[in-house]
């Protein structure tokens, strides 16, 4: 009986990967060029590499502000997509682009005006004067291109965003493809300066992906706009101006915790990567490294968590609510037992990838244990993110914004600032103790996801 709860049939399992593999697919190949990239900045120096990383830091806090800005309007979207009404998920559309350009330019001004002292932050460790400074000057150089990449990639969470929770990966999944051969491409004549171009190091990294965000955006945008019979939504969104003031009400109720939660969450662990770098440059190198492969590995449960929002959101929103739940079970125990399989691949793989950097010794040995650490986290992790998405699904957005942000905040990183500042614990098991809380955050999400709490319809009452 236990099993039969757990396992799916083979239709069960044709959907999943039917709405999880091109996500999956998109954030494996976005992830193994963000690798190459590395490799590439990391041949032009150590230095260079940290700057990049760091910078790619704060640009991740961003990233995380639109994704909750875009998912609080978007757990509604495929809902609406449920029920039929494309009304709606223009209305929803229509919300992404207003709060999503908003804090582009928020975004902008914050890292025009204060990038240089943000990046400071990570320098402050052990280490060479002369290594923090060429590394400041790389990051800074690196951050001030990246800034004209922030307008179309919001652009594009808004189009992508709302064609995933109508169930069409397929188009995010190409045009992120594109992209990133693009993205690959342009690296390595930019950076190195091949084919009669300047070698432009970090800065061609940055230009790199600026112009593949642009190819990005034209891709889903033109295909949208093409294909109104799919996509009956793109039409509607630019005949209005205006959001129904009930459903801006409801968004903001529902997805206000949601957005101010990816800040904080995001504010988080930019916070605990500055904790890490106070012992040394070294070991902002080495997190870098093992966080880049990481996100390699890690494409699965992101991509079966994103699974749960779409098909739980669906059927909740068609009023199908024991559906839901049979479905959501099989996604979180499906989830689970792969990264379980894919944590013990990553561990026996462990030192190989930070073979592949032109760095020093110490800094391979560190990423290696830090991807072996983060590998034994693995199947905790697919359970947390296949938890919290469910409970985002049916608007628990005040639970996951305890469940994640405030956490993270109020216990994650004071653990990890008094261990790193007051006491001499090295940074491998220091880095492991703070991995190791979250499992703390799994038995919280295993309750609420038992006693059901997230089962409702919240768009019911929405005209």
């Amino acid at each position: 009986m236990l099993l039969k709860s757990l396992i799916g049939d083979r239709n069960f399992y044709r959907h999943v990967l039917a709405v999880s593999l091109p996500i999956m697919i998109q954030n494996f190949i976005t992830n193994f060029v963000s690798l190459l990239d590395n490799i590439m900045v990391g041949r032009v120096g150590t230095t260079a590499m940290t700057g990049v990383a760091i910078s790619n830091q704060l640009i991740f806090v961003f990233n995380l502000c639109i994704f909750g800005c875009v998912s609080a309007s978007g757990i509604f979207t495929a809902q609406f997509y449920g029920r039929g009404d494309q009304r709606g998920v223009a209305d929803t559309m229509r919300f992404k682009l207003y709060s999503g350009l908003l804090l582009c330019a928020v975004g902008i001004g914050v890292f025009a005006l204060f990038g240089e002292g943000l990046i400071s932050l990570y320098l402050q460790g052990e280490g060479a004067v002369e290594d923090a400074q060429a590394s400041l000057a790389a990051g800074l150089e690196y951050l001030r291109i990246m800034l004209w990449g922030l307008a179309p990639f919001v652009l594009v969470q808004c189009y992508a965003g709302t064609l995933r929770e109508c169930g069409q990966t397929f188009v995010p999944m190409v045009a992120g493809i594109t992209a990133v051969i693009v993205n690959l491409s342009l690296n390595y004549i930019l950076i190195f300066g091949k084919f009669g171009a300047p070698a432009l190091g970090a800065s061609g990294a940055a230009l790199a992906t600026v112009i593949s965000r642009y190819v990005e955006l034209l891709i889903v945008v033109i295909w949208t706009h093409r294909h109104h019979d799919e996509n009956p939504f793109a039409r509607m969104t630019y005949q209005s101006a205006g959001v129904p003031r009930a459903l801006v009400g409801k968004i903001m109720i529902k997805g206000m915790p949601l957005m101010v939660n990816e800040l904080f969450w995001s504010l988080g662990v930019a916070a605990l990567s500055q904790c890490y770098s106070w012992r040394g440059l070294s070991v902002v190198a080495a997190i870098n490294i093992s966080s880049t492969i990481t996100n390699l590995f890690n494409v699965i449960h992101l991509a079966l968590g994103s699974s749960v929002s779409i098909i739980v959101g669906q059927l909740l929103g068609a009023g199908d609510m024991e559906e839901a739940v049979d479905r959501d079970t099989k996604l979180i125990a499906f989830s689970t037992g792969v990264c379980l399989i894919i944590g013990a691949v990553m561990f026996a793989a462990a030192p190989l990838f930070p073979a592949i950097y032109n760095t020093e010794q110490a800094v391979r040995d560190l990423a290696t244990a830090f991807i072996r650490i983060m590998a034994v986290y693995m199947p905790f992790g697919a359970f947390l993110h296949a938890s919290y998405f469910t409970l985002r699904s049916g608007g628990k957005t005040i639970i996951t914004f305890l469940f994640d942000s405030v956490f993270i905040c109020c216990v994650s990183l004071p653990s990890a600032y008094i261990m790193a500042h007051y006491t001499a614990v090295p940074i491998i098991p220091l880095y492991a103790a703070v991995q190791a809380i979250d499992i703390i955050k799994c038995v919280i999400g295993f309750i609420l996801v038992k006693r059901r709490v997230w089962v409702q319809n919240i768009i019911e009452n929405e005209n």
